[in-house]
């Protein structure tokens, strides 16, 4: 049972939909496992919460 965890800033739903079924079937095709067995998680980090190059991307 392959769990995929995707630390991200927001995005919306569709892009999340879109995200997670290209997740889901590059495992399939990678590992050859069904569908139902990838587990995708989505953790968002608003700008604040997170940096880039010593810098918090919400001062970029």
């Amino acid at each position: 049972m392959p769990i995929v965890t995707i630390q991200q800033g927001p995005r919306d739903v569709e892009q999340k939909r879109e995200l997670v079924r290209k997740v889901t079937e590059a495992f399939m095709e990678a590992l050859e496992v069904p569908a139902e067995s990838v587990y995708v998680w989505i953790q968002e980090y608003q700008a604040e919460n997170w940096g880039v190059a010593g810098k918090l991307t919400a001062d970029r």
